[in-house]
């Protein structure tokens, strides 16, 4: 067995032993509360993003500066908040090295 053989293989057993565990996630069915949960969350998203359109619709020219640096304050706030509301998928740095090596030594 060749070098360049050997590693093919071992790459596609690290990929296996990665995405088993990945696909093996236990599928709750969704229950009342967590539907209930989903609803406000998406109506508090709604009102957050309501509440941004309305800051971007103010008219700042006649905001004193500590009045702006609280709307900026809000601003950013708001936009914490809606990534907390909408969480999201992370990779870690190590999950995205491992897919570019496997995708180089595969094609």
């Amino acid at each position: 067995m060749t070098a360049k053989k050997n590693l093919r293989i071992l790459s596609l057993a690290l990929f296996i032993a990665i995405a088993v565990p990945a696909s093996a996630t236990i599928i709750v069915p969704e229950t009342s509360q967590t539907a209930s949960n989903a609803k406000t969350e998406s109506l508090r998203g709604q009102q957050l993003m309501q509440r941004l359109e309305e800051i971007k619709a103010m008219d700042k020219s006649e905001l004193t500066r500590l009045e702006k640096k609280s709307l900026r304050k809000e601003v950013t706030a708001i936009k914490k908040e809606m990534k907390a509301v909408s969480g999201g998928v992370y990779l870690s740095v190590g999950a995205i090295i491992i897919v570019i090596l496997l995708l180089i030594l595969l094609l």
